[in-house]
């Protein structure tokens, strides 16, 4: 008798960790094991433009003291625009990003930074790690606008700023940097 209830509960718990398993990652509130939360959180940015969301899906990683410009954040390679997964731009409506004209759908968002020039790369594949790019996958490049901040900003983040009728511009800040880039809902 024992040992079928030692054999019974075995099996339940060997049922329950597969069954735990198998749940997407995203689904799980990730922590480190003193309790804090993971030092990149999710984020989102959307905006509205003809009626039509736009969102934003990114992790925003932190200074935590390190140098981030050129370092962190490397010039002249592609950079995965946040941290962990891929940054995720989804848009209900055609819109043209700078000169890029982009269909409504889900992309995949990279930057190309430099130390004094920005392009934003649209990317066709989705659902990847953040590292995980592939050129051949690219939409498109579009040139950024790229401003010094007065004060440097601790957390990156990904915003909509200017918005007005069917237009908006994307910024992406870190540290001291703003770079920029005109949306326009079609």
């Amino acid at each position: 008798m024992l040992l079928r209830a030692i054999t019974t509960l075995t099996c339940s718990c060997l049922l329950a960790t597969a069954a735990l398993a198998q749940q997407p990652m995203e689904n799980m509130k990730m922590a480190k094991s003193d309790g804090q939360a993971l030092p990149s959180p999710k984020a989102e940015a959307s905006v509205k433009l003809n009626g039509k969301e736009i969102t934003v899906h990114y992790n925003a990683p932190s200074k935590r003291g390190r140098k981030i410009m050129g370092e962190v954040v490397p010039y002249d390679k592609v950079w995965r625009t946040g941290a962990n997964e891929a940054t995720t731009l989804v848009t209900a409506g055609n819109l043209k990003i700078g000169k890029l004209n982009v269909p409504a759908g889900t992309y995949t968002l990279y930057t190309l930074p430099s130390a004094n020039h920005w392009q934003l790369i649209v990317n066709k594949q989705t659902g990847q790690w953040g590292t995980e790019y592939q050129q051949d996958q690219d939409l498109g490049r579009v040139d950024m606008q790229t401003h010094t901040l007065s004060t440097p900003q601790e957390v990156m983040s990904i915003s909509f700023e200017r918005t007005r009728g069917n237009t908006t511009e994307l910024h992406i800040k870190w540290d001291t940097a703003d770079a920029s880039v005109p949306i326009t809902a079609e």
